[in-house]
């Protein structure tokens, strides 16, 4: 399984041989070959795999695949973000650790006595 990401062509460079694209992928730019869609111009989208445009798409498609992706990606921050906040809440109960008080002394030794003497 492969992922292709559809992106728009910004400018065509090149020969008739060898022919790239500067590839806009909602802001990030990349330079791609056009060896699979040699015929590809400015406006189009393609879908990108490893720098090689694969194949076009039409416009609406490619705003919906990214929608999806952008979409997926928010989700994940929100997992990520979800996971932390659950394991930084739990971790001490988890343990059974206690934590000092944020408005206890720093000098302070577990015997009450002051860390200086």
């Amino acid at each position: 399984m492969c992922l292709g990401i559809p992106g728009r062509i910004l400018e065509v460079e090149g020969t008739d041989q060898v022919r790239t694209a500067r590839v806009d992928f909602g802001g990030v730019r990349r330079q791609v070959c056009l060896a699979f869609v040699p015929d590809a111009e400015v406006g189009e989208y393609v879908i990108v795999h490893v720098g090689f445009a694969l194949s076009r798409v039409d416009e609406e498609e490619a705003h919906q695949t990214l929608a999806i992706i952008q979409e997926m990606s928010d989700l994940y921050e929100q997992e990520l973000a979800a996971t932390a906040e659950s394991e930084h809440g739990t971790q001490g109960a988890r343990a059974g650790q206690s934590f000092p008080s944020p408005t206890a002394s720093p000098t302070a030794s577990p015997t009450g006595r002051s860390a200086g003497r």
